[in-house]
C-alpha cells in the first residue's frame, strides 16, 4: 500500500476529524528525537533512522513496551506542550479540522508531573493550535491497561477532579486486560457526563468487545475489528449503530491482521457496521490518517463520494460541539462541490 493511489490528491485536501490517535504515539520522529537527546537515559534510540528501526515491532506486546518507552521521554511540562502542539500541527496540515486525542495522565504524572502542569501544558497548546491553525482539539483520557486498578483510580480521579472542560471521553488502552474490573470506573465517569470510548478487540476476541458494551457501557468502541468473529454481536453493533474506530495500518504493525487484504473492515461496512477510520499512532506505525482514507479506499471500494462520507461519517458520531459538527460537515460538501466530476460515479 506504499504506492500513489488515484485519491491521493483528493484525500489531502478533504477536511476530516479524527477520533482514535495516541497523544504520545503521534509524536513526530523529529520530536521523539530531539526528546531522546535531552533525556539520553530513557532508552530511546537518536537519530530519524535508529527510530525506524526502533518502531518495527514484532507483536502486540513488544509495541507497548516501545510506546512506553518513548512515554518516559515526557518528563517536564514543556515536553508535553511541545510534543501537543506539534501532534496538533500534524493534524492540521492533513485538513483535520476537529480531533479527539487520547491522552495518558497516569503515565505523565508518575513520571513527575503534577496533574494541574499536566492540565495546564495540554491546555495551552490546545489553545495555541487552535489560534494558529483552526483545529478544534478535545480529550480523552484513558486507562493504560498494563497498569492495572491503581492507574484506573488515578485516571478517574484526574478526569473528575482536575479534568478541563474540553474532556469529553473516557478511555481504556494498553494490553486488553479484562474489561468489567473496570466497571465502577467508567460508571463514575458516565455519571459525570464523559463518554464511554473504551479500546476492544483489537488483540484478543469477540468477548472483549461485548464486555466493553456491557460493562463499560461502551458508545463507541476502538478497533473492536474481532467482533467480525460473532455474528450476533455484528447484528447488535450494527442494531444499535456502536461506531468502530477502525484504524487498518495499526492493526498489520502489532501483528493483530496479518495482512491488509486479510482486514475485516470491509466485512464489517457490509454488514452494516458504522465504521470510522483513523491513525492509531500514526508515526510509529509509518503512516497518516490521509493514508488510512486511501487504504481505505482500496479496502472498501471508495471513490470521492465515499471518501466525503466516510469523512462525514467520522464527524457524525465524533463528540464535537455542535457548531463544529455543522461547520466541518459544510467545509466537506463544499470541498465535494468544488471537484471536477471526473472520476466521480
Amino acid at each position: 500500500m506504499g504506492e500513489r493511489t488515484a485519491y491521493d490528491e483528493f484525500i489531502a485536501g478533504l477536511p476530516k476529524a479524527e477520533l482514535h490517535v495516541h497523544h504520545v504515539g503521534s509524536a513526530r520522529p523529529e520530536t521523539v528525537a530531539r526528546l531522546a537527546e535531552r533525556h539520553p537515559d530513557a532508552g530511546v534510540p537518536q537519530g530519524i533512522d535508529a527510530l525506524r528501526d526502533f518502531y518495527t515491532f514484532s507483536d502486540f506486546a513488544h509495541f507497548i513496551d516501545v510506546y512506553l518507552a518513548v512515554v518516559a521521554l515526557l518528563r517536564t511540562p514543556e515536553d508535553l506542550h511541545l510534543l501537543t502542539y506539534e501532534v496538533a500541527e500534524g493534524l492540521a496540515a492533513q485538513q483535520v479540522r476537529y480531533a479527539e486525542l487520547t491522552m495518558t495522565p497516569f503515565t505523565s504524572v508518575r513520571a513527575g508531573i503534577a496533574i494541574e502542569a499536566y492540565t495546564e501544558a495540554i491546555e495551552d497548546a490546545r489553545r495555541l493550535a487552535e489560534r494558529d491553525h483552526g483545529i478544534v482539539l478535545r480529550w480523552i483520557y484513558d486507562i493504560p491497561g498494563e497498569a492495572g486498578l491503581a492507574s484506573a483510580d488515578a485516571t478517574l480521579g484526574y478526569a473528575l477532579e482536575h479534568g478541563p472542560s474540553t474532556l469529553i471521553g473516557f478511555g481504556l488502552g494498553g494490553p486488553e486486560v479484562p474489561r468489567p474490573q473496570f466497571a465502577p470506573h467508567f460508571e463514575q465517569a458516565r455519571a459525570a457526563g464523559l463518554r464511554s470510548l473504551p479500546h476492544a478487540g483489537e488483540s484478543t476476541d469477540a468477548q472483549s468487545v461485548r464486555d466493553a458494551l456491557d460493562a463499560l457501557g461502551a458508545e463507541r468502541i476502538g478497533h473492536g475489528i474481532r467482533a467480525v468473529d460473532d455474528p450476533a454481536l455484528v447484528e447488535r453493533l450494527v442494531a444499535e449503530r456502536i461506531p468502530l474506530e477502525v484504524c487498518p495500518t495499526s492493526n498489520i504493525a502489532t501483528r493483530c491482521v496479518e495482512r491488509l487484504e486479510d482486514h475485516p473492515i470491509r466485512a464489517l461496512r457490509d454488514a452494516g457496521v458504522v465504521v470510522t477510520v483513523n491513525s492509531d499512532d500514526p508515526p510509529m506505525f509509518g503512516t497518516t490518517l490521509n493514508r488510512e482514507y486511501a487504504i481505505a479506499a482500496d479496502l472498501l471500494d471508495l471513490d470521492e463520494d465515499g471518501l466525503a462520507d466516510l469523512a462525514r461519517t467520522a464527524v457524525e458520531v465524533s463528540y464535537a460541539p455542535d457548531e463544529v459538527k455543522r461547520r466541518v460537515d459544510d467545509e466537506i460538501t463544499a470541498y465535494v462541490a468544488e471537484q471536477p466530476r471526473a472520476g466521480r460515479h
